[in-house]
């Protein structure tokens, strides 16, 4: 006789239980795994300490024999009372007590206007120049003899010709400037032009472009890295000389700042106005640099 098999209902509810019931249950319950993020890259402790350590360490090492050298001094400030006299001139540079008294910040500013000046017009003339000499040779044979006579003269030597053309001390310092700093930025200009590979511009030949497309879309490319180096020295160039030039033409500037400083026997602001003249030196020096990696074509 046979038996009946008696069935649970609840039995019938339940889900086979197969590998492949299995994953696709993990498929539906579990979530959608993320993607794994990149692994972050450890700090570069090692060359941060190579870039910052050794410009402390030779800072340090210049303070400390200042420090010594000057221990028994009664005429060199220290460097702490070098440091009193920086806080208390720096807690308001931008005073004006009249034409011949005022603060530091205004003596920078107004060197800073005539580097300018003096600068831009510079630029505005050596940039072309070079651009002439270099591209044709007739003047490059014309004005090369005179550069070279020219160019080693002291800047200094330039001011009683400003001086005795313009009857002022202010536009005679920026004739200064103006002319010491034209001669790297047209020999510069004049060397990356005559380094332009000649099959670019026998290319152009070829094609009959014009002067003025083959200076803007040839030239001016190839030559940039030249041209950059060029301003680069005659600003730092012209930085150097205006203070000469304030020493001895007078007026608002750092270079008068200096000298005036003198006759009254601050040393310790003379040295105060060394570092801040070498400090914006520098910071002229890095935007240049700047700009150079901006243009380079490399």
């Amino acid at each position: 006789m046979a038996r009946a098999v008696l069935h649970d209902p609840r039995d019938a509810a339940k889900p086979a239980d197969t590998p492949l019931a299995r994953r696709v249950a993990i498929a539906v319950v579990s979530p959608p795994a993320s993607p794994a993020a990149p692994p972050r890259e450890p700090f570069d402790w090692r060359g941060l300490g190579a870039r910052v350590l050794p410009p402390l360490v030779g800072l340090a090492a210049l303070i400390a024999v200042w420090a010594l050298a000057t221990q028994k001094s009664t005429s060199f400030p220290t460097p702490l009372a070098t440091f009193d006299a920086a806080v208390k001139l720096f807690a308001d540079p931008f005073y004006s007590n009249g034409p011949n008294d005022q603060g530091i910040g205004w003596n920078i500013l107004f060197s800073l206007q005539r580097v300018g000046l003096g600068f831009g017009l510079a630029a505005l003339v050596g940039i072309p120049l070079g651009f002439v000499i270099g591209r044709f040779a007739l003047f490059h044979r014309m004005l090369s003899p005179l550069i070279s006579v020219l160019k080693p003269v002291s800047p200094l030597a330039w001011l009683p010709i400003g001086l005795l053309v313009f009857k002022s001390a202010n536009p005679a310092a920026i004739w200064t400037i103006f002319i010491c700093s034209i001669w790297p930025m047209v020999i510069n200009t004049a060397v990356g032009v005559q380094k332009v590979p000649e099959d670019y511009l026998n290319v152009a030949r070829v094609l009959k472009l014009s002067e003025w497309k083959i200076a803007t879309r040839i030239l001016l490319p190839s030559v940039m890295p030249y041209m950059l180096t060029g301003v680069r020295l005659s600003v730092g160039t012209a930085w150097l000389v205006i203070v000469a030039a304030e020493m001895l033409t007078g007026g608002v500037g750092i270079g008068f700042w200096v000298w005036d400083e003198w006759n009254n026997l601050n040393v310790a602001h003379i040295i105060i106005a060394i570092f801040v003249i070498g400090a914006v030196g520098l910071l002229l020096e890095w935007s240049l640099l700047a700009v150079a990696r901006r243009f380079d074509y490399s």
